[in-house]
């Protein structure tokens, strides 16, 4: 299953999206920070990328930017809850594969996944 790579500095939303996540069957790894996440993909390598917009130090938008750059077939789905950081995240379409507005379900989450992942139903549902 594809191993994914979350970057969420609050503890209650990385612990529900990682459990979701774990779930169903992927390998979940989560960091703090935009700052770990890029420590963690300089050694280790990733199907997904999923990260918070708003993290003290690296945000998430400088996470994608960063990453895009020298992993640019790496998927990056941003999670934000606030209007205008949700804006900033639109304005990088070219780089970011989806936007998932918080509050966000489980099932919502792993949707969004499944799909950026392009997971099948038979897929999803092994």
């Amino acid at each position: 299953m594809a191993r994914i790579l979350i970057a969420e500095d609050d503890l209650a939303v990385r612990t529900f999206v990682t459990r979701a996540l774990t779930h169903r069957g992927f390998h979940v790894t989560a960091v703090h920070d935009g700052a770990g996440a890029l420590e963690m993909l300089e050694s280790e390598n990733f199907d997904l990328l999923v990260s918070d917009v708003v993290m003290p130090g690296l945000d998430g938008i400088g996470l994608a930017l960063k990453v895009t750059v020298d992993r640019p077939d790496l998927p990056v789905l941003l999670m934000t809850g606030f209007s205008a950081e949700r804006q900033r995240a639109h304005n990088l379409d070219e780089l970011i594969c989806a936007v998932l507005v918080k509050p966000f379900t489980l099932k919502q989450v792993c949707e969004v996944v499944e799909d950026t992942l392009g997971l099948s139903s038979v897929q999803r549902l092994s």
